[in-house]
Formats: structure tokens, sequence, C-alpha cells
């Protein structure tokens, strides 16, 4: 098994046309810096035929994208046609979109310029799920969901799916019953105009939960089943890129605090840590395929970060997103990987690579593509048909017009014949029956009206000037103010007399500052207990901006 870094020996073949093109490759020390959404990607594209891949693990594709879209309230088709704008790229994949097929709406699926891919968690809702959007110039030839074959229809699926006579059938199912596996397969052509096979899989691998060992199993089934079907590929002849949330640290420089996690990186595939699960890179990528990762020699260069500790600002984290191709393609297309650090929404940041390859679109998309579901392809009615007034044919509106005017023509002639058969009454009768509206209005007889010219007798006051009617009413608006403060102040006193208010919060040890409080939530003795620790971010014990190690227990009220 050969595991070899982003950049390969023959990298100084293509040295000279990345420097050309001003793209911030990463050689083997990895000490150049990671692109941002400034770079000039567009100008690239222009130079040479690229193809630029992304993979983000979007932590719920429903909720607001900070720093991405501005209008978090109003975060549909618009904001998610922002998001693909924002990363621009060519092929983009998501994971952990939490998001089932019965809640999908079509401003989420349906994007302008893009065909979208969908795979969905078949046991729970908000759960798991991954997305594929592919650029209208990168529409696939193949879409296929899951890795075993399972889910298959047979139509304009991949295929390939190697000796699976390990799996049992239910284990097979358990595997894609998650949604944590979309294929897509594309023609792409080379800078000497050959035409190749390229297989994108777009993976969420799943999280190893220390207190749940069955689920270190799953994991490494996952693994094992990922593994299989990458290779049935490579030997079909296909170019193959596993990019995705790995859940793994890979080595120790991809954790901050790789020394003190519970597991070795090479000896133990199958240990765990709190923040990521360590695995070997003969479980992580098949044989004949070559690690593509995001500047895999760079310190410091993490994807994910720890939201409840605040960890991201002190660059806290770990590396646990990846863009995985084989040896082949590694050598003679991979120019560069980044990462963007900068874009905020999840506790992932998105990390890509770009090839110096063309994509050869399809004609059309294959059949897995959102647009052909009935329920957004116009072929299933919706509730909202039923609500929304539909134009009606001219001869229908005619004849509904005449039938209007004879039923109108009808009441009235039924009007007349119960006001001839009703009895009237009597002229004095009338005057005593029911009163007019405006009667109530009208000045009554029996008051005498006051005179216009009455006057008033004078009282011998002197009549204010205007400013001391203004002096006055400022006067009593700032009693009133003051009234209102006294008052107040009162009823503050008095509760907090009464309930004595919180205490003030301990300072920590470390920075002198205000703690706050945490509540136990691990199974224990101590569940539910309230402490103090420092207020301040996650960060490594030598950064004195990070958290200092200041723990005190609460008192009972």
């Amino acid at each position: 098994m050969c595991v070899r870094p982003f950049r390969s020996t023959q990298e100084n073949a293509c040295a000279n046309a990345r420097g050309r093109l001003g793209l911030a490759g990463v050689g083997a020390s990895g000490s150049s810096p990671a692109p941002r959404f400034g770079a000039s990607w567009k100008a690239l594209r222009f130079s040479v035929k690229m193809l630029r891949v992304v993979s983000w693990n979007i932590n719920g594709i429903r909720r607001p994208l900070q720093g991405v879209c501005e209008e978090p309230s109003n975060c549909t088709a618009m904001a998610m046609g922002r998001v693909l704008d924002k990363l621009d790229a060519d092929i983009v994949c998501l994971q952990e979109t939490k998001v089932t097929r019965d809640v999908l709406t079509e401003p989420l699926a349906i994007i302008e310029g893009y065909n979208s891919y969908f795979s969905f968690s078949r046991n729970r809702s908000g759960y798991s799920g991954v997305a594929t959007f592919c650029k209208d110039s990168a529409t696939p030839v193949a879409a296929e969901e899951g890795l075993s074959g399972l889910l298959a229809t047979h139509n304009g699926d991949v295929g390939c799916y190697g000796n699976m006579d390990e799996f049992t059938q239910e284990e097979l199912r358990a595997l894609d019953s998650e949604g944590r596996a979309l294929l897509t397969q594309h023609k792409i052509r080379t800078s000497e105009g050959k035409e190749k096979t390229l297989t994108l899989i777009n993976v969420y691998c799943p999280h190893a939960d220390p207190g749940k060992p069955e689920r270190l199993a799953f994991k490494m089934r996952f693994y094992r089943l990922l593994q299989t079907r990458a290779e049935a590929l490579l030997a079909a002849g296909s170019h193959v890129i596993i990019l995705g949330d790995l859940n793994t640290a890979h080595r120790p420089i991809d954790h901050w605090d790789a020394v003190n996690l519970e597991c070795s990186f090479e000896d133990d595939p199958g240990g765990s840590s709190n923040q990521a699960p360590c695995l070997s890179a003969r479980l992580m990528v098949p044989s004949r395929a070559s690690i593509a990762g995001s500047m895999p020699k760079q310190e410091g260069a993490f994807t994910c970060w720890s939201v409840v500790s605040g960890a991201r600002p002190l660059n806290y984290g770990c590396r646990l997103d990846y863009v995985l191709g084989d040896r082949t393609l590694v050598i003679d297309t991979f120019q560069a990987s980044f990462l963007l650090p900068e874009v905020m929404g999840s506790d992932h940041c998105p990390v890509g690579a770009v090839l110096s390859v063309s994509s050869v679109p399809a004609k059309q998309c294959p059949p897995l593509c959102t647009r052909f579901l009935p329920e957004f392809a116009g072929t299933q009615l919706k509730i909202l048909r039923f609500l929304v007034r539909l134009e009606q044919d001219p001869v229908f509106r005619q004849s509904a017009l005449q039938l209007s005017d004879q039923t109108q023509v009808q009441m009235r002639q039924n009007k007349a014949r119960v006001r001839s058969a009703r009895p009237r009454p009597s002229q004095a009768g009338s005057s005593r029956g029911q009163k007019n509206l405006r009667s109530y209005f009208q000045p009554s007889s029996s008051h005498p009206q006051a005179s216009p010219n009455l006057e008033l007798p004078s009282l011998g006051m002197t009549p204010k000037t205007q400013e001391e009617e203004v002096m006055a009413k400022v006067v009593e608006e700032q009693a009133k103010a003051s009234e209102a403060k006294d008052e107040k102040e009162l009823r503050t006193s008095f509760w907090k007399s009464v309930l004595g208010g919180p205490s003030p919060m301990p300072l920590c040890g470390g920075h002198g500052e205000p703690c706050v409080m945490r509540t136990v939530k691990k199974p224990g003795p101590n569940l539910g207990r309230h402490f103090y620790m420092c207020a301040r971010p996650r960060g490594p014990p030598t950064d004195p901006a990070s958290r200092c190690n200041f723990f005190l227990w609460s008192r009972p009220s």
C-alpha cells in the first residue's frame, strides 16, 4: 500500500504551469497558503481548462448559512444559489444535509445552472444525508445512491460493485440505509485530448461513539465497503475521487492534541478519541489509490472545530475532511488543494482540489436527478394547486356568466313576490316602527339648543403665553419621569431584598475574568450539577489567549 502526499515526485513537471497561472499550490512542505474566495479561479479557467471540486459538511442544508447568506430568514433558492456561486466549483459535494425526501423543498433542490442529486437517510428524519450539485457544464453521465447496489434502479446507475460476498444482505442494507454515499460518474478530457471516466464518491462516514461499540464496528464495515467499491471502479478503468467528511484524523498532524489521544494513529486503526476516530491509511483508501488530501503536511490545516467549546477562533480543531484520488489521477492532473476556513455556517469548513482536466457534460441528466422527482417534475399534484385560481376556458366562462345572469333575474322575481305578499303597516304604525339610522344624528326637538351668541362669564384669569405653556409641559413630564423612576427603583430594591438575586460570577485563576456556568451532561453521580469554568475559547495549552484550567463547583442554592 502506497500512501502519497498531495504532490507527487513528478510535481516539478507542472510547477512552471502553476507558477504561470498564479495557483497557490501545495508542495511537499505544505507551506503555501490556502487560496481564498478572492483567488483568481476564473482567470485560471480562461488560461487552462480546469475542473474544481469542493466538499463541505454543511451541518444541515435547511439552516441559515452565516457568512454566505446575507438574509438568514430567506435562505431558499436565492441563498442556496449564492452558496454555490461563492464556492465557485464545477462539482459541490455536501454532507450531513439532515434532510429527507418528504421535507426537501424545490428551492433547495432545483438551482438554476445546476443539476442536483440527493441520498436520504431511511431510518431517521433530520439525520445524515449527502447531496451533490453539478454545474450544467459538468453534468454526469450516471448517478447512483449508496455503495452496495441495493438502491440501484439499473437505469443510469454507475455499476461496478466488486465482490461483496463478505457482506450479508442485511448488513449491506443497513450500511446504505443512512444516506452516507452518493456516486456521480463524469466524462473528462485531459490536456492531451483523451476522454476518460471519472467517478466521484461523496461520502459522510459514520462517527464512532465511544459509548456505543456497535457503531465502531458499523464504521469499520462502512470503510471496508467503500474500499471494495472504489477498487471495483478502478479495476473497470475509471478514475476515482473519494471526497467528503471521513470522520477520521488520518495522522497526528491532523489533530491539535494528537499526543494525548486515546489511540495510536498507526497501530490502532479502530481506536477513537473525543474529537475524531483514528484510522490507518490502509483502511481509508484502495490499495491502488493515493491520498490527495488538502495540504497533508501543513500544520494547523484543520477542517472541523468544536462549537460548544468555541475552538474555531484559536484554530483548535482537527482535520476530518479530505479529497482522495487514485495515483494516476493525482500525478497527471491534480494541481492544488485548498481549504476555505473563512466560510462560516457549519462546524466544518469546505475543502477542495483543482484538476487540469475539462468536463464533458452529458446530454441528459441521469434519472436520479432531483428535477425528475414527481414532486418537482410537475407530475404529482400538490395541495397548493387546489388553493390557486386556475384560468378558465373562454366558452366555459361565457356559459357561467349566462347562468349567473339567469340566477340573478330569478332572485329578483322571488324578492318581488315576497314584497307583494307582505302586509303593509299603516302610516301611524310606521312612525312608531323601526327608526332610521339618521334619526340618531339629528338634533332632538325636546332639548333647547344653545345660542351661538351666548358668552361665558369671564373668570378673571390671564391667558398664558406659548413659552409658558411649553415650560409647564416640560416640568410636568420631568416630574412624571422622576416619579416613575423612583417607583421602579423601589420595586427593584424590594424584589432584590426578597429574592437576593444571582451571586456574582467567580473569576478564573488564569486571567482574572468572570467565568461561565456549565452543567454536567455526562451520565454519572454528578449529572445535572453546575460548575464554573474559564469563559475563553478552547485552544492550545501554550496559547495564553486560550481557556485556562480553572474549575469550581457551584454551591447548591
